[in-house]
């Protein structure tokens, strides 16, 4: 079997397509949506329960998959994730009214949620600590890659087939990323592809010894400080990121009266700088390590600045033309890209890689609840009055959810979990 070098690289780069494509299906709707109300009648507050019918499965899956994951495997699990959201999108293309789209949307949320927790399990896996927020920025950097991509080309593909067309061919895509995956993917002592010397890489520094795989009950994580107060920051903050997601396109419409195509030439702007922040956060806060600065302080600086950068959104409300307005979302999303690698990184280092996805997966739980709660309000918000409230939430949340974590997390340190067979520290 022939090798490959740097194959813990290869791996995040196939994640960084995983994490595109999961944020490329989901932005297609918030697009075409603009012309899928023409042709449904469908209204605002219905749009908003349908982006509530994904939320639910999404909280459900976030945490129920990242368990999946952490039991059986990040090989099997992310395949099927990818595999029956790819299958979901692909089935928008014969939705007929807002209910056929509201359960196809639930399906696409089934399989979406297993994502991120697959994702940070597999950075952990493969990588040695000093590289894994780089790691970690590159691989959850998709997002952004997918988001930036949809605009335009969901905009393109409606222009030749139309906005079911586009659907089909973003659900093939996907099958193709789980061929690939089954090809590649290994634990790194089970790879037929891993080189000796980037084998020792990853080993070097592990103090597990081989045996059973601890299993840790959600019970033991919820005992813990630190695990509660990530699930209450991203229960606060992801309500704020759906926000930007799911209706920035019909505020782009119907506040600043610009055009479908216009749309997909600004919308991914904002989404751009959100990738080029999730990977040059997780490299600064690595070279900070590097040059002597504890984990602690290096994160948590990112992740302050961060904060106090998200506090510029209302200025979009005042801003003088719609460019102006989009380099205030370009600004926002810059900043969460810096917030977001550094907390799942964060976790990673606190729960280490037998309850990171676990954790991971209900703290993103709490954060699909929170916006499935507020996304029928959104609907309503917006359609009575306006949109400067949710702007107006989106400048506090951040600043209000890094103090929780600065109480919360004095020190990143380790944390104790019981596990059912052994312990892990």
């Amino acid at each position: 079997m022939f090798k490959i070098k740097n194959l813990r690289w290869w791996i995040a780069g196939l994640l960084f397509i995983a994490t595109s494509l999961n944020f490329l299906d989901r932005q297609v709707l918030s697009i075409s949506i603009l012309k899928i109300q023409t042709d449904l009648d469908i209204s605002d507050v219905e749009y908003g329960w349908i982006n509530t019918g994904f939320l639910i499965s999404y909280a459900l899956m976030f945490t129920l998959g990242g368990v999946l994951i952490d039991r059986f495997g990040t090989r099997i699990g992310l395949a099927i994730s990818v595999g029956l959201w790819s299958l979901s999108n692909a089935l928008h293309g014969i939705v007929q009214n807002a209910l056929h789209l509201g359960i196809v949307r639930f399906f696409l949320g089934v399989g979406e949620g297993g994502c991120f927790p697959g994702a940070a399990k597999g950075i952990t896996e493969w990588f040695p600590k000093k590289q894994r927020a780089l790691a970690m920025g590159i691989a959850i950097g998709g997002s952004a890659l997918g988001a930036v991509i949809a605009p335009p080309l969901t905009v393109y593909l409606t222009s030749l087939f139309g906005w079911r067309g586009t659907f089909a061919a973003t659900g093939i895509i996907g099958g193709i990323w789980v061929l690939a995956w089954l090809i590649l993917f290994y634990k790194p002592d089970k790879s037929p592809f891993i080189t000796k010397n980037e084998l020792a890489i990853i080993e070097k520094g592990k103090t597990e010894k081989n045996g059973k795989t601890p299993k840790i009950p959600i019970k033991s994580i919820l005992k813990v400080r630190q695990a509660w107060g990530l699930i209450i920051i991203r229960f606060l903050l992801d309500p704020v990121f759906y926000f930007w997601m799911f209706w920035i396109p019909k505020y782009l419409s119907q506040e600043r009266y610009i055009s479908f195509e216009r749309i997909g030439e600004l919308f991914w702007i904002p989404f751009l700088a959100l990738g080029l922040s999730n990977m040059i956060g997780g490299w600064i806060s690595d070279r900070l390590i590097i040059s002597g600065m504890s984990a602690n302080r290096a994160r948590k600086s990112i992740m302050g600045l961060a904060a106090a950068l998200t506090m510029v959104a209302p200025l979009t409300v005042v801003a003088a033309n719609a460019e102006i307005a989009v380099l205030f979302m370009s600004l926002i999303m810059f900043a969460h890209g810096f917030w977001i690698t550094n907390y799942i990184t964060i976790t990673s280092e606190l729960f280490g890689k037998y309850a990171t996805s676990t954790v991971v997966g209900m703290s993103g739980t709490a954060g699909a609840i929170a916006g499935l709660l507020l996304n029928p309000l959104i609907g309503k918000i917006v359609e009575n009055y306006s949109y400067l409230p949710m702007w107006i939430m989106s400048g506090i949340m951040y600043p209000l959810g890094f103090i929780i974590l600065l109480i919360t997390i004095p020190k990143l340190i380790p944390v104790r979990l019981v596990s059912n067979n052994l312990n892990n520290k």
